[in-house]
């Protein structure tokens, strides 16, 4: 910035003078701080742009200590990133939801122990205000080396391991969902239902399973683990067919390890729902579009992105100091394949 332009760019006083307000209430209305009448922080927000008047953002990170950014950290590679949909849409949640709150969003993959390291160096070191992290596996040091460096953070999904109500999370009715996923097979008269589980390394896979197997109420369980993917979902499709030849439904924890199986069931000229039956989870875009079209049990993942945001600016803004859990609903959409 000139010299010039430094002289004639409105200042702080200069809002506050046009707002009718104190230096201090500009301030606050500036940094977020709920703290300010609806009327005051209008009559602010009204001199900010009738003066064109900009924060000075380093100036600003000096007095307050943040820095006006979050980090959304995947624990994932690119091969998921972009073939399961479920990232799409809750970055999407994550992303509209910021858009109200001024905060800048930094995307990362944590994939190797030392892209990891480096990655809780960096967000430990006053770069970003908060975090919210994805696709957590086993008992993650991660999160609680955050919250004991003072980094407010959220998580998507429930965790798995020691002391999880340390943590705030976001995640979906996952157990009862695949309650009501199986409880609808077995309405159907269905003798023999499968199911491809998640990874048994994650809340996800371990509450979908169970939810499955309370639904059986004490029948046979067939149970194989997939990773969430289309192919690993043909995979253990296969494995399910040689386990039991006569199996006639499966519950699938994931609509894209489902879309997987279907491909695997018409490779074995199994027909779909007349010999087996099929129910996947997640209700993406892509369950209306499969042959024929599939049954599976929805959830609001944009929602839970949003969230996710609600609960990690409110922890920034010092407005939430207990660790929030919100589970939000599940139900079951039911189409051709079951």
């Amino acid at each position: 910035m000139t010299a010039r332009e430094s002289a004639t760019r409105p200042t702080l006083e200069q809002v506050a003078a046009r707002a009718g307000v104190g230096r201090g209430t500009v301030s606050r209305v500036v940094n977020g701080s709920p703290k300010v009448s609806p009327q005051a922080r209008e009559a602010v927000l009204r001199a900010i742009k009738e003066l064109g008047y900009v924060p000075n953002r380093a100036a600003r990170a000096l007095v307050t200590r943040r820095t006006d950014t979050v980090a959304l950290v995947l624990s994932e590679g690119e091969r998921r990133l972009f073939e399961e949909p479920y990232f799409a849409e809750i970055i999407r949640g994550i992303s509209s939801a910021l858009n109200d709150t001024g905060l800048q969003l930094l995307f990362t993959l944590a994939q190797s122990a030392r892209d990891r390291e480096r990655l809780e160096h960096y967000l430990t070191g006053h770069h970003v205000d908060g975090v919210l992290l994805i696709s957590l596996h086993g008992d993650d040091p991660l999160p609680h080396r955050l919250e004991d460096s003072g980094v407010p953070t959220v998580l998507g999904g429930r965790p798995i391991g020691s002391d999880t109500a340390r943590m705030s999370y976001v995640d979906a009715d996952n157990e009862g969902g695949a309650y009501q996923a199986v409880a609808h097979l077995v309405a159907q008269g269905r003798g023999r239902i499968a199911t491809i589980a998640g990874p048994a390394d994650m809340g996800v896979g371990i509450d979908r399973l169970a939810g499955y197997r309370r639904a059986l109420a004490g029948r046979a369980e067939l149970v194989v683990h997939g990773d969430f993917s289309e192919a690993d979902g043909r995979r253990a499709m296969h494995e399910l067919l040689d386990l039991d030849p006569g199996l006639d439904a499966v519950f699938v924890a994931s609509d894209n390890m489902a879309i997987g199986a279907l491909g695997a069931l018409k490779e074995r000229g199994r027909t779909v729902p007349g010999d087996v039956a099929v129910v996947g989870f997640e209700d993406s875009a892509g369950a209306r579009r499969t042959d024929p079209p599939l049954t599976s049990v929805h959830q609001p993942t944009e929602r839970m992105g949003r969230e996710m945001v609600r609960l990690l600016v409110a922890r920034i803004r010092g407005e939430e100091h207990e660790r929030a859990h919100v589970v939000v609903h599940t139900h079951l959409v039911v189409r051709e394949s079951a």
